[in-house]
């Protein structure tokens, strides 16, 4: 099992930066491809990015590869989102995700555990 926790949403403007940190309590005998998914008022939730066990595989969807990066500490498998360069329509709730597995896929069917999410809101 995995118990996932969201920090570091918040109100910022456009153009700003922001980090969001997934700190994650997981059994030490499996491995878990993480990632961050993010749900828009009225929208479906989409994929952000994801990354393997070690870090040293990730995904990045194309709406935000150049603005986005995301990362993991092995030690700590805590996950790190840095949003560079917001803009209005990144306003979402940012949930951190974690699949059993190695493989960072964008299909959150394949993700089980969720945190309870943290909010972004980016200002014009």
């Amino acid at each position: 099992q995995a118990q996932l926790v969201e920090y570091g949403g918040g109100l910022v403007q456009a153009g700003d930066s922001l980090s969001l940190s997934c700190v994650v309590s997981a059994r030490t005998d499996s491995t878990y491809t993480m990632g961050w998914f993010r749900q828009a008022p009225g929208e479906e939730r989409e994929f952000v990015a994801a990354v393997s066990w070690n870090g040293g595989r990730t995904a990045v969807a194309d709406s935000v590869k150049e603005r986005f990066t995301i990362s993991r500490d092995v030690v700590t498998d805590n996950v790190y989102l840095r949003m560079d360069s917001l803009i209005p329509e990144d306003t979402a709730i940012y949930y951190c995700a974690a699949r059993e597995g190695d493989n960072p896929s964008s299909d959150d069917r394949m993700y089980r555990y969720w945190g309870q999410g943290t909010q972004v809101t980016v200002s014009s």
